[in-house]
């Protein structure tokens, strides 16, 4: 027997004994309103955000704020005010896009995160191409942290899927944060409902 085989047994000969899987229960912060940690967190990351009944406020803020500049959007609710077919333009020509405004499937409280998949955006790099982006979400779909987010997606089929948390940023430079460095300069969360 080489030494090699002498190791691999005598290692083998001395495995503890085997025990279940632990379980172990997701934190779950007691007295904490799912959309209030998710505001908080959110305005904490760079995130602005607006509270609406329906979408003509959502078309009232986008006129008011993002008046110059192409807005896309895959919603026909904004046909009148954004490209809302551009599903199968070159990706290249996006790249003058000052607002892109989605909805979102839900957003987690605990980081603040928002998931989106490829059916929701209409072009994969929409959501990062853009110069501001815009989503909506609805208050009762705001989970409370990612193990929630994992068991809601876990089955789910999609082809492209992705959580998008506050502006782009980074720090690498001299200590200091910067935002829209590699992505939207800004992001405007709208609440609905």
């Amino acid at each position: 027997m080489s030494s090699k085989a002498q190791i691999l047994a005598a290692v083998l000969a001395n495995q503890p004994a085997k025990l279940p899987q632990p379980v172990f229960e997701p934190f779950s912060p007691q007295g904490e309103n799912n959309l209030d940690v998710f505001v908080k967190t959110a305005k904490g990351i760079g995130s602005s955000l607006h509270f609406f009944s329906g979408m003509q406020e959502v078309k009232d803020l986008i006129t008011s704020s993002f008046s110059v500049g192409r807005i896309i959007s895959p919603l026909a609710e904004l046909s009148d005010i954004a490209e809302t077919d551009f599903a199968d333009v070159d990706a290249h020509t996006l790249e003058d896009v000052e607002l892109g405004v989605f909805k979102a499937h839900f957003g987690v409280a605990e980081n603040s995160a928002l998931w989106v998949t490829e059916d929701l955006l209409g072009k994969r790099v929409s959501p990062f191409i853009c110069q501001h982006l815009m989503l909506l979400v609805n208050k009762t779909a705001i989970l409370q942290n990612m193990h929630q987010a994992y068991d809601s997606i876990g089955a789910a089929d999609y082809d492209f899927g992705t959580f998008i948390a506050g502006p782009s940023k980074t720090a690498d430079i001299e200590q200091s944060l910067v935002l829209g460095a590699h992505g939207p300069r800004s992001l405007v969360i709208v609440v609905l409902g």
